[in-house]
């Protein structure tokens, strides 16, 4: 290793100590240990513009134990990619760049936003899928648009998560050639050694999933580190690891010490590492001669964004459709579907929501040539399988069906590679029972605001026979809960195509919750469903009692309004169907009271799901007729029956509520004992 080197890894070391030692908080192991990979890596292979963190056919570099960011916001810094050294300074203060882990949308060059172990790892499969499959549709002989690498720095921690068993097993089934995971394997963990819980060989499992595996047994040799990537790169069929045996904490008192993973090194540690180094310049400075030789570097990485320029201006000479196409598909925007006439048009018979969803996914797949996706191991059921689009495989790049096995939490998290890179348009599917699987990488999607569509089939009670483990019961709840994310359970065909023209609308995503059972289709069902929640069935004036409903259930609350006025007919019954609260909420307030006067108490929530979600809607006066017990193994028709999901069942609710109402308001006005 040259000396000069020697002193810029001494730096990005020194300088990251001292970001976590001024916020008095993070994880200097990792950056300390890893520092020479880091180096290797940005100074020999990745190809990105430093001025320009959206070049596209830049390589990708996630840093899937983000735990490590002082590495990675010091590597910014230090090859001049838009962190300064203010923002080292402002490590993991607020409304600074340089939060605690690495987000997405936050710092310029961050790719994905990482720290739960594991996440960063399958995101990458997601990225280096999404590259085989654009070089696939639109690279020309001698003219490759699509043409870099996707890299992955991870831990033994990243090893440990199943998540990594399930992305990686993928990988090597696809062949995914551009994807290089280097592993940071320092035998420690926060409890300590990694033998406590972990002894398997890492290296030996990805060989056993189909990858290359190459090991580098010095973690300060970059020049064995920078060989390896170059082997990795040629290799045409598979995936690599590339195991680098490194020392947490290299150079500080608290060296191959579990201490030294996640707590700042303290004034005299950091005082101890410079001197260890050798490294004399102020805090937060680079001495003349490393600004200049990092100057150097980054002016070097910028040619491959020039070279790529001349690549696409001769393309689009030579292929100018193909490339007015790609261009379409790098901005990533689908077509108003609510201008699409034949998504709202339903023959007059019950059907599945499941089965709309199929019927509409399939037109969709022709509408937008870049929509791709598939199910863990379900297509048949979930009904997502894109006719005549082609299976995905390591022969068959083209192919926009993806098979994902059985394998939700990976699916999740690699479709949320798959929208982060760009130029795709990403769903997946499965049971929605199994969305708890899947829950980690759904609320990375929800907090990046990740354009993923999520189908969830088999919805509430309504799946029968299977009984409790596969009902969803809790589902809606949990995944209401996560902000930024629309939970979509449409009534019938044309609710149904609004749930896809409002989730496909670009503003983070979205599960549409399909039935098993057939549902009737309504009249007044179609486009105002885009507001999340509307008036299905009103009433002449100001109802004296409204019912709220979703999905399946839309049903039980229409026949109940009939039960309820033809023993009532004086009584003024509204019923709003509610297929996304989300989109409700993002209503104007005036709409939202049109809908929902405030004034009107008397109010009952129909959904064979937990009642958490309604209260906001029931208010303290209302009645709930929901499901907050798990279910059994029956037939569907007696399910419904059993837990109250019958008209008779609501009017008998109603008459309470409305009898309780009477007496509040008797008692308020004095006419009443209190």
């Amino acid at each position: 290793m040259e000396k000069i080197e020697r002193q810029a890894i001494s730096a990005i070391r020194v300088l990251a100590a001292e970001t976590v030692q001024k916020a008095n908080s993070g994880h200097p192991g990792l950056p300390l240990g890893a520092a020479p990979v880091g180096y290797a890596l940005f100074s020999k292979h990745l190809r990105v513009s430093p001025k320009n963190p959206s070049f596209f056919n830049r390589d990708r570099f996630v840093l899937s134990a983000g735990h490590g960011s002082a590495l990675l916001y010091t590597l910014f810094h230090v090859f001049n990619m838009g962190v300064t050294k203010e923002d080292l300074m402002g490590f993991r203060q607020l409304k600074t760049r340089t939060p605690g882990h690495p987000e997405y949308g936050h710092t310029p060059f961050v790719e994905t936003t990482t720290g739960p172990l594991g996440q960063g790892y399958a995101n990458a499969v997601g990225f280096a899928l999404a590259e085989t499959m654009l070089a696939a549709k639109f690279n020309k002989p001698g003219l490759d648009l699509v043409d870099h690498y996707t890299y992955a720095l991870c831990g033994d921690g990243c090893m440990q998560e199943g998540i990594s068993y399930e992305a990686g097993s993928l990988a090597g089934t696809w062949g995914l050639n551009k994807l290089i995971v280097i592993y940071d394997s320092n035998g420690i963990t926060i409890e300590g050694d990694t033998d406590l819980a972990f002894t398997e060989d890492v290296a030996k499992r990805h060989e056993a999933m189909g990858w290359q595996v190459l090991n580098v047994d010095d973690g300060e040799d970059t020049e064995a580190i920078s060989a390896a990537i170059t082997l990795a790169k040629k290799d045409l069929n598979r995936p690599s690891l590339i195991v680098v045996r490194t020392v947490i904490g290299y150079g500080s008192p608290k060296a191959g010490t579990a201490d030294s993973h996640g707590a700042p090194l303290g004034e005299d540690g950091v005082k101890a590492l410079k001197k260890a180094l050798g490294y004399t310049a102020k805090p937060f400075e680079l001495p003349p001669d490393l600004v200049k030789h990092y100057a150097e570097l980054s002016a070097d990485m910028a040619k491959y964004e020039n070279e790529w320029n001349r690549t696409v201006k001769s393309y689009k000479t030579k292929y100018p459709a193909e490339y007015e196409e790609f261009t379409a598909w790098v901005r990533g925007k689908a077509p108003e579907l609510a201008d699409v006439p034949e998504l709202w048009k339903w023959p007059d018979k019950p059907e599945a929501t499941r089965n709309t969803s199929g019927v509409i996914l399939n037109k969709l797949s022709d509408l937008i040539p870049n929509l791709v996706g598939g199910s863990a191991d379900l297509s048949p059921s979930n009904k997502t399988y894109m006719k005549d689009k082609g299976d995905y495989g390591w022969q068959t790049p083209e192919g926009r069906n993806l098979h994902f096995g059985v394998r939700e939490h990976a699916m999740a998290a690699i479709t949320n590679g798959l929208a982060l890179h760009g130029g795709l348009i990403p769903f997946c599917a499965t049971f929605f029972v199994f969305s708890d699987y899947m829950k980690n990488a759904m609320r990375l999607s929800a907090l990046m605001r990740l354009p993923v569509l999520y189908v969830m089939t088999h919805d509430s009670i309504g799946v029968g026979e299977d009984g409790p483990t596969h009902q969803p019961v809790e589902q809606l709840v949990a995944l209401r809960s996560i902000p930024n994310m629309r939970v979509f359970r449409p009534c019938d065909g044309r609710e149904t195509a609004a749930a896809y023209a409002a989730a496909l609308s670009g503003k983070g995503p979205a599960c549409i919750i399909g039935t098993r059972q057939n549902l009737p289709p309504y009249k007044g069902t179609g486009k105002d469903a885009l507001a999340g929640g509307y008036i299905l069935d009103d009433c002449a004036d100001v109802p004296n009692l409204i019912l709220m409903a979703s999905g399946s259930e839309v049903e039980v609350a229409v026949k109940a309004k009939q039960l309820i006025v033809a023993a009532n007919p004086g009584l003024r019954v509204r019923v709003v169907s509610m297929p996304c609260m989300e989109l409700f909420e993002e209503q104007t307030q005036k709409y939202r009271e049109s809908v929902l006067p405030s004034g009107v108490r008397a109010r009952i929530a129909i959904e064979a799901g937990s009642s958490y979600s309604w209260g906001k809607y029931a208010g303290l006066d209302g009645g709930y007729v929901c499901m907050d017990t798990f279910g059994a193994s029956a037939p569907a028709e007696q399910l419904f029956t059993i837990y109250g999901f019958t008209p008779e069942n609501v009017a008998a609710v109603a008459k309470k509520v409305l009898r309780n109402l009477s007496k509040a308001e008797k008692s308020e006005n004095g006419s009443a004992d209190v």
